[in-house]
């Protein structure tokens, strides 16, 4: 399969997956997206447990979860890094979701690289599950990184929207969300897969309607599924044919308008923004093209 070939496309056109490796399909297309959202490998698959329904569970997700050297995880996060900066319009930003494993590695990349870090936004999980060691404080955080193309660039930010959303405050970089639920398992479950009110916060911070949305190691494709209730345009990137599956499905389930409709009501921030008038988002975006494959 090539990148000219999609592996799925909704019949809106507004959701399309490719299957292989971003570094090496990224290249192969000239494209410029609004946004980009990676939650790449962690790096934590290297044996260790944690608790997930009162039971051991290893950690373990798979071998594009196991970390080399430092200096190869290094070498990983820059490559895709570029590829991806080269992809993004002007006043476009990228989002990058990680831990205490591969946060750092992704930050000096983004430096290295020519970004501007914007925030540095901490995931507080209201539902962590228990360190089971009891070695160490529970792990019950994660961070994403908020970065634009450089520091002379301006980014797109829907101020107001957010400060709606956050009841009339201005909206800080700690958000305070569970983990995923079960009604967002109802086609399967990916292992490192995000909640769809995390991606529907980010999608509206810094997008418009009809913007086009990037996830270059989509998994489950959450970004997607986000994207789509939100009225914006993606495209997904996996190595993996039954992830591409379960995307294919998630996508498939809320064309059923009254399924669409109850998972925008499990979102609070859209809750709120359907009950209540919305303000005006920053100037229209100039109209993108469809993607050329």
């Amino acid at each position: 399969m090539t990148a000219t070939t999609p592996y799925y496309r909704s019949s809106t056109r507004d959701f399309t997956l490719l299957e292989g490796d971003c570094r090496e399909l990224l290249p192969r297309f000239d494209f410029k997206f609004d946004m980009i959202f990676a939650d790449p490998p962690y790096f934590l698959s290297n044996g260790g447990i944690s608790c997930q329904s009162g039971k051991v569970v290893c950690v373990d997700k798979g071998d594009w979860d196991r970390g080399g050297s430092p200096r190869a995880v290094d070498a990983f996060n820059r490559e895709w890094l570029a590829l991806c900066r080269d992809k993004l319009k002007p006043g476009g930003s990228l989002w990058v979701s990680g831990t205490l494993h591969n946060i750092f590695s992704v930050a000096q990349c983004l430096n290295d690289l020519g970004y501007k870090i914007l925030n540095v936004i901490t995931w507080a999980k209201t539902n962590p599950p228990p360190n089971i060691s009891c070695r160490y404080f529970t792990y019950s955080t994660e961070f994403i990184l908020w970065a634009r193309l450089s520091p002379r660039v301006p980014h797109t930010y829907n101020y107001q929207l957010m400060r709606a959303i956050n009841g009339g405050k201005q909206m800080t970089d700690v958000w305070r969300m569970p983990a995923i639920g079960r009604w967002e398992k109802s086609c399967g479950k990916h292992p490192t897969q995000k909640p769809l009110p995390l991606l529907s916060r980010i999608i509206l911070a810094c997008t418009q309607p009809g913007a086009w949305v990037l996830d270059p190691c989509c998994g489950s494709s959450t970004t997607g599924i986000a994207a789509s209730l939100l009225g914006r345009r993606y495209l997904g990137i996996d190595l993996h044919s039954d992830y591409l599956d379960l995307s294919r499905r998630r996508r498939q389930e809320i064309d059923d308008l009254q399924i669409a409709t109850a998972y925008r009501n499990h979102i609070p921030d859209l809750r709120i923004l359907d009950q209540s008038p919305q303000p005006s988002l920053a100037s229209e975006p100039s109209p993108s093209p469809d993607l050329p494959f």
